[in-house]
């Protein structure tokens, strides 16, 4: 089994393993779980969320790895080094590793913070709202919603964060999703999330802040943008990120996106879109912000949106 050392974008260092032929994970008990579904049980966990706890809510502490373990793996052969000469990347004339997005459109009502209750310390995500059946549902990370076999509590959404407002309220998650991959076994090719989220003064969603398209089965090296709020340093969470450029396909993981991008803890689960109309601030959503490899600063990786993330959209969309 190789074991390669990435870093996931709430800020944990982790050492993913990658399975080799044959090895194929157990089946998960179950791809949801439930969050606050009565009247009492969502103003609870929105009267939680008070301002000063979404202003403590921070990625944990980042996990480094000894640089001469990091070359020893390097020497054997459990990791190969990429550097971005190598990688094919196309000239574009809207390159950005990292900024704040001022363009407005759509993007800045669809995407959002997320804030959960993890292992009992309150953390923060990003996502973003797309258009469903239900107009109630919220992409973001695999992470953003399950870790280390738990399921997060307290799951809200923020749509339009900034500065420490929410113009358009705090939004509850009635339950929350994750490809069967994910569950079982937390394959990083499958850190995709989702949560249909509970009507706020009866309204949907995407009735309020409108909803991106979402798409599947896309080819990579393509122009992509990337949103997000990263909360670790050099960032604190308050400000809408954006990164763009020709993305690249993942060196050593089997299908993931990859964008030079400076993004920290905290911008895990953010949307990645093609077709992005900076004019508009509409896209196709294709991936989520994700995670990145020590030995390779300076870039960031999301899943690639294949069938299995359709699956999951299809079954969270009419949920």
């Amino acid at each position: 089994m190789r074991i390669v050392r990435v870093t996931l974008l709430t800020g944990l260092g982790v050492a993913l393993a990658v399975a080799g032929p044959g090895m194929a994970a157990a089946e998960p008990l179950t791809t949801m779980s439930t969050g606050a579904t009565t009247i009492a049980e969502q103003a609870e966990v929105t009267a939680y969320w008070t301002p000063d706890r979404m202003r403590e809510a921070t990625p944990l502490d980042l996990i480094t790895v000894d640089p001469t373990e990091l070359s020893a793996e390097v020497a054997t052969g459990e990791i190969q080094t990429v550097e971005p000469t190598d990688s094919p990347i196309r000239t574009t004339s809207f390159p950005n590793g990292g900024g704040e997005w001022t363009g407005g459109g759509d993007v800045v009502t669809t995407a959002g913070r997320v804030f959960f209750t993890m292992d009992g310390r309150n953390a923060s995500c990003s996502g973003n709202a797309v258009t469903s059946g239900n107009s109630s549902t919220v992409l973001t990370a695999g992470h953003c919603v399950k870790y280390q076999g738990n399921w997060h509590t307290n799951w809200v959404f923020v749509p339009g964060y900034h500065d420490g407002q929410r113009p358009y309220g705090t939004w509850t998650a009635a339950s929350t999703h994750a490809i069967p991959q994910w569950v079982s076994s937390e394959d990083m090719n499958y850190d995709v999330g989702a949560a249909v989220v509970n009507p706020l003064d009866g309204q949907n969603l995407t009735d309020v802040v409108g909803g991106q398209g979402v798409t599947f089965n896309q080819a990579h090296n393509q122009a992509m943008y990337a949103f997000g709020f990263p909360a670790a340093d050099p960032y604190d969470g308050e400000k809408f990120i954006y990164c763009s450029g020709n993305s690249i396909k993942d060196p050593l993981l089997t299908n993931d996106h990859g964008l030079s991008c400076d993004m920290t803890g905290g911008s895990s689960g953010g949307p990645w879109f093609l077709d992005f109309d900076e004019a508009t601030g509409t896209g196709l959503q294709a991936s989520v912000n994700s995670f990145g490899y020590i030995f390779l600063p300076g870039y960031m990786f999301g899943p690639h949106f294949g069938s299995e993330a359709q699956a999951l959209y299809n079954e969270v969309e009419n949920a």
